[in-house]
């Protein structure tokens, strides 16, 4: 998926949160909360469950373009700027995407913009389920907050 694709799926939601530290040491903080959120067995069988293209860990690490997470597919890393994953399953094609900004000396604005589409009525269902419920925002939010304390 390219920079044109990424884009034209609708916005769902973004967040964000300023964390105590450097670009770098957040960037570092981001890729091993990435790894160490997807990496479990809970992840990969709800890949496998859901009918993601990327199902498990794969690739170079740090996080770079062609790695994998379950359920994502690194599309673009630029170390300390930003960093965006896609994935497509049978209910959601989607795109989270990382930015990191400077917020002062030592100070990082870390924020996080889901963009999804959800075709068809299982889709529709699934998108009221996974974003309406709420549980999405909850769990981007827990993401940010670990990412932030294993920066500091």
């Amino acid at each position: 998926m390219n920079a044109a694709d990424r884009l034209a799926l609708p916005f769902v939601d973004r967040h964000g949160t300023v964390v105590a530290a450097g670009a770098d040491a957040v960037w570092r903080a981001l890729g091993e909360v990435l790894d160490r959120s997807w990496a479990g067995g809970g992840a990969a069988g709800y890949a496998r469950l859901v009918g993601c293209a990327d199902r498990t860990a794969s690739g170079p690490r740090p996080l770079t373009e062609g790695s994998a997470l379950a359920g994502f597919r690194v599309a673009a890393a630029d170390p300390g700027r930003e960093l965006v994953l896609v994935g497509r399953h049978r209910f959601s094609t989607y795109a989270l995407i990382f930015r990191l900004d400077e917020a002062g000396p030592g100070r990082t604005v870390l924020r996080a913009e889901t963009r999804a589409r959800f075709p068809g009525p299982a889709g529709a269902l699934y998108g009221r389920l996974v974003i309406g419920s709420g549980g999405h925002a909850i769990g981007v939010r827990r993401l940010l907050a670990a990412v932030r304390r294993r920066s500091g």
